[in-house]
């Protein structure tokens, strides 16, 4: 495998309409983010029950450079994407476009580095934990329920027109950041489909 940010299948067609642009499988990204969040959920645990804070110094700084492989290669040479790789093996893969990934991984990249600043500068009590508690809230909402914030945000960007369309982005799995015409356009497909 070439050092690449995503994965880029010759050939490949998500409802009909060929991908060329970079992708990574939905599948493995939401068992990561599942990963991350029990990684952190112990140790945010450790923190406010206990008032050890080791655990989450250790966490963040694996966060960071957890986010850091992500947003630089790619899920896959990460080693939470490893793991979440075969945790995922013999699943039929759900592509998704890379690029709005990278914009998620990067805001997830900006919280670990403030935390990781926080904890190892000896910052205690409701900052660090408050931070915790958001970043546990997004994993849990990207692994259970599929909900990628920030690609919702890089959405709202595209929409208002202050990030421009990118044709690398063709395929999101919720359609949420996709470009306005391709939301539309899967809106109309939606309740074309209800009412047939």
């Amino acid at each position: 495998m070439e050092l690449s940010f995503g994965r880029r299948i010759p050939g490949l067609a998500v409802n009909g309409r060929r991908l060329d642009a970079a992708v990574f499988n939905e599948n493995e990204v939401r068992a990561a983010a599942g990963l991350t969040m029990v990684t952190g959920a112990v140790a945010f645990s450790y923190a406010y029950f206990d008032k050890q804070y080791v655990p989450l110094q250790v966490v963040a700084s694996l966060f960071f450079v957890e986010f850091l492989i992500r947003v630089t290669v790619g899920i896959h040479y990460s080693p939470f994407g490893r793991v979440a790789r075969a945790m995922t093996f013999g699943r039929p893969p759900q592509w998704v476009s890379a690029k709005p990934k990278r914009f998620a991984w990067s805001l997830g990249l900006g919280m670990a580095l403030a935390m990781t600043v926080i904890t190892n500068s000896g910052i205690r009590g409701y900052l660090p934990r408050t931070i915790c508690l958001i970043c546990l809230t997004l994993m849990w909402l990207e692994s259970a329920l599929g909900f990628c914030l920030g690609c919702k945000i890089h959405g709202l960007l595209v929409g208002r027109g202050w990030v421009g369309d990118d044709p690398e982005i063709e395929v999101c799995a919720d359609e949420s950041c996709a470009p306005p015409a391709h939301r539309q356009l899967a809106l109309t497909r939606r309740q074309i489909i209800r009412k047939g």
